[in-house]
């Protein structure tokens, strides 16, 4: 694993990843549920470069702050970058931007698993 490696995601702010769509709120924004989202797709994609077949991650802690609104039509990345690694714990910052400069940051936590076991566990 390469501490510091970032990557990079983008999407389209439609309805569906506005507050309104998600009742996270009434208005036509980026709603912070769908930036978490993003956030944690971008560290997944990460984790899963360094990961063999038999492996993915479960993310198990975010922490993050929405610090400005995004309208509905505006493109917004998310960018992971690994930051530490404990045993099968992996450490990312998050930031969120859309054409205006950064919309949200924080951390986030992902553990490394055996898909097939996991899913046997909690079945």
């Amino acid at each position: 694993m390469e501490i510091g490696k970032t990557l990079t995601v983008e999407q389209l702010v439609t309805q569906r990843e506005s507050a309104a769509h998600y009742g996270s709120g009434l208005l036509q924004v980026y709603a912070t549920p769908s930036m978490v989202a993003l956030m944690e797709n971008a560290a997944h994609q990460l984790a899963k470069l360094f990961l063999t077949e038999t492996e993915d991650t479960v993310g198990i802690e975010i922490n993050i702050k929405h610090t400005k609104a995004t309208p509905v039509g505006d493109k917004v990345s998310a960018q992971a970058t690994l930051t530490a690694v404990e045993g099968k714990k992996l450490f990312f910052t998050v930031r969120a931007f859309d054409s205006k400069g950064e919309v949200g940051s924080g951390t986030h936590i992902r553990y490394i698993i055996n898909p097939k076991e996991f899913m046997e566990r909690i079945s």
